[in-house]
């Protein structure tokens, strides 16, 4: 009989959504490069056609020096995807394949006069409620500790994070950019984590593979999945998560070849939101991360109510730990802190709130203070999840960061 299961999905650099991102977040460090002190919200659209394919470029900057090639900065972030071929989905090096729109402003003042500000007393960019979670779910496996993540979601990222490098490392040099995984993890009776129960590949490749099996779609197929597997999953999933039992299903339509990425699929920078954060086991405020600099809320106290729970399970004050914050715009303090432990916590929930309030400065200005996040970091981010990466992968984000002082003063 099976347990209880829990499916969480992630996609690949090359996804069109995540593509979007990309693009978004490298306009983001390209004005943080010029002006620390940036305002940024930009959003991208991505359509790969026939005739000519299509970004455009969207939202708001304010920065003092000279703002970036907005255009170049898109093209060449696509093109570190992966995307020079207009037959694969989208050659964005050239005008010829791509055409670039920016629509890009300046920040209303109304916004500004309540968020430029000294830093400690500088107001939150806008209204709204993030979540940050984190659990002891990764931390039975070796190569899994010290994320403090959501088992599903940790294993997607990894098997879109290994899609990436097996294509950009020439492991697997059929393979595409556009991508996805889904894992879905089975539970016991008590709770604990008992196995994988099913891994789901989904990988664009040449269209001229099959030409190596004299055109039989079937032996293509059968190849990419031995390829994946071997290369990819096991690679990516802990060997004891792995039984005999599991389910591997790999391009479950039988074929995903080129044209694929903005070509087969348009993409749009925020729309993957649960990919960029907890596979749906925490909550989400709603707010997207990428194109937006460190001021806007619905980013870095994201980061730092994650930062705060990781602390906290981190110190065995609990196995699970989510946290919300909520912010007026133009006001420094949030107007909320809720702690929730699921019953896990070995404390009352309000005593580790009040521990959490003491040990963590939620401001908008600390948090850019205390996360070092007024630097040009943000690229790396767009793709293979915000959460539960640590060195080796990378680099560690700052706010995955675990400081022994931080979780000595929640234990005080």
């Amino acid at each position: 009989m099976t347990g209880d299961l829990f499916s969480s999905e992630s996609v690949t650099r090359g996804h069109p959504d995540k593509l979007c991102d990309t693009i978004s977040d490298a306009i983001v460090d390209a004005c943080l490069a010029v002006d620390s002190n940036a305002r940024v919200a930009v959003e991208t659209c991505v359509k790969g056609k026939e005739e000519m394919g299509l970004i455009v470029l969207a939202g708001e900057v304010s920065l003092n020096g000279q703002a970036p090639d907005y255009e170049s900065v898109a093209r060449q972030a696509a093109a570190d995807v992966g995307y020079t071929s207009h037959a694969i989905g989208m050659d964005a090096t050239t005008s010829q394949y791509t055409e670039v729109q920016v629509h890009i402003t300046t920040q209303s003042s109304y916004i500004a006069q309540g968020v430029n500000q000294d830093m400690l007393s500088q107001g939150a960019g806008d209204q709204g409620l993030m979540f940050g979670y984190a659990c002891t779910e990764t931390e039975g496996f070796e190569q899994l500790k010290g994320r403090f993540f959501p088992l599903a979601a940790a294993l997607s990222q990894r098997l879109t994070r290994r899609l990436t490098a097996v294509r950009e490392q020439g492991i697997l040099p059929w393979a595409r950019p556009d991508g996805k995984s889904q894992v879905t993890v089975e539970y016991d009776e008590e709770g604990n984590i008992a196995r994988v129960h099913t891994v789901i590949i989904a990988i664009q490749h040449d269209d001229k593979l099959k030409n190596q099996f004299d055109g039989s779609e079937e032996k293509e197929l059968a190849f990419v999945r031995e390829q994946v597997l071997e290369h990819v999953v096991k690679h990516a999933i802990p060997e004891q998560l792995l039984d005999d039992s599991y389910t591997l299903v790999v391009n479950g339509t039988g074929r995903f070849a080129d044209p694929g990425g903005p070509y087969a699929d348009a993409g749009l920078t925020g729309r993957k939101i649960i990919v960029d954060t907890y596979g749906g086991m925490g909550r989400h405020g709603g707010g997207a991360f990428s194109g937006k600099d460190p001021s806007k809320v619905d980013r870095s106290a994201a980061y730092a109510s994650r930062w705060a729970a990781k602390h906290v399970v981190a110190a065995g004050l609990a196995s699970r730990c989510e946290i919300q914050l909520a912010y007026v715009i133009g006001i420094a303090e949030p107007v909320s802190v809720r702690i929730e432990t699921f019953g896990t916590s070995s404390v009352s929930e309000r005593e580790l709130s009040d521990r959490v309030k003491s040990t963590f400065d939620f401001r908008p200005g600390a948090i850019a203070r205390d996360l070092d996040l007024l630097n040009p970091i943000y690229s790396v981010t767009a793709s293979g999840g915000h959460f539960g990466r640590i060195s080796g992968e990378d680099g560690t984000f700052p706010w995955e960061r675990i400081h022994q002082s931080r979780i000595d003063q929640l234990c005080e």
